[in-house]
C-alpha cells in the first residue's frame, strides 16, 4: 500500500495521558496515518470501530466496560463481509502470560509506556502487512486467542455436566452435548432431546473441555465437533452449522470460520 494512501486508525486507552502520548508518537513517526477516534473504554471503542471501520486498531488490553480482546472479538462478529478486518495492535503493561501468547501469534503489541523504538517496529510491520495484502487482522486475532487458550493453566476435564432442569439436576454425559450457548449468567446445555442450564460462563467452562472435541465457534457458543453434520454459507457469506439431531442452525463467527475450511 502506498504511503500516500490515507490509512485510518482508532486508539482505545482508558488513561488519557497514555492515549495522548500514543497519538502524538504515531503522528510523529507515521504522519500519513490519520487518527479517526480516541476512545476511553471498550464499549466506546467497539461502537466507534463499527461506525468508522478503521484500518488499524490500537487497543488497550485492560479497559472498563470491555477489554481490548472482548471488543475485538465482538467487532469481528459483525464486521462487513468482504472488507478486510483491521490490523490490531494491543497496548499492554508488562504481563508475562499475555506476552508469551503475542510472541507466538501474528498479532502485535506495544508496552506501556510506549517508546519510539518499539512503536517504530510495530509501524513497519503494519506497513508491510497492509502493503503486501497479507492475511487481515481477523486471522491474527484468531491465532492470538488460540495461543492465550493454550497457555492457560490446565484444569481437570469434565466428563459429565450437572445441569438444572426445573427443580431437578440432570447428569448429562459430555458425548451427548450438541453445543453450549451463553445466556446472561448461565450456559444453556443443548442435547438432541432437550436443554438444561448451568450457572457458569463459557470462559469458565472452556478450559474444562477437551478442545479437540469442543470448538468455540462464536463468542457465545461452543459446539461438539463430533455432532456437526455440515457447515453452510448463506447468500451474505455468513456461516452456520447443521448439527445431528437438531433442526436449527448454529451461527459461526467470522473469527472461527477457518475451522471449517475444506481440508
Amino acid at each position: 500500500m502506498n504511503d500516500n494512501t490515507a490509512l485510518r486508525a482508532l486508539i482505545a486507552e482508558d488513561e488519557p495521558i497514555l492515549a495522548a502520548a500514543l497519538s502524538h508518537a504515531l503522528q510523529r513517526l507515521w504522519p500519513q496515518l490519520r487518527i479517526v477516534a480516541t476512545c476511553a473504554n471498550g464499549v466506546e471503542a467497539l461502537r466507534q470501530a463499527q461506525a468508522l471501520l478503521p484500518d488499524i486498531l490500537f487497543l488497550d488490553i485492560k479497559m472498563p466496560g470491555k477489554t481490548g480482546l472482548e471488543a475485538a472479538e465482538e467487532l469481528a462478529e459483525g464486521w462487513p463481509a468482504g472488507r478486510p478486518f483491521p490490523q490490531i495492535v494491543f497496548v499492554t503493561a508488562y504481563d508475562e502470560f499475555a506476552l508469551a501468547a503475542f510472541e507466538h501469534a501474528a498479532a502485535d503489541y506495544v508496552l506501556k509506556p510506549v517508546n519510539d523504538a518499539r512503536l517504530g517496529k510495530t509501524i513497519e510491520r503494519l506497513r508491510q502487512r497492509l502493503g503486501a495484502r497479507q492475511p487481515d487482522g481477523l486471522e491474527n486475532l484468531a491465532q492470538l486467542l488460540g495461543q492465550l487458550q493454550a497457555l492457560a493453566p490446565p484444569q481437570p476435564r469434565l466428563s459429565v455436566i450437572r445441569a438444572a432442569v426445573g427443580n431437578q439436576v440432570r447428569m448429562i454425559p459430555l458425548a451427548q452435548v450438541l453445543y453450549f450457548e451463553a445466556l446472561d449468567k448461565y450456559v444453556n446445555v443443548v442435547t438432541a432431546d432437550g436443554e438444561a442450564l448451568i450457572r457458569s460462563s463459557l470462559k469458565e467452562l472452556l478450559p474444562q473441555l477437551d478442545t479437540a472435541q469442543f470448538w468455540q465457534v462464536h463468542r457465545g457458543t461452543i459446539v461438539n465437533a463430533a455432532c456437526v453434520d455440515s457447515a453452510v454459507r448463506d447468500e451474505a457469506g455468513k456461516l452456520s452449522l447443521k448439527l445431528h439431531g437438531r433442526s436449527g442452525q448454529v451461527r459461526v463467527s467470522p473469527l472461527y470460520a477457518h475451522l471449517f475450511r475444506q481440508m
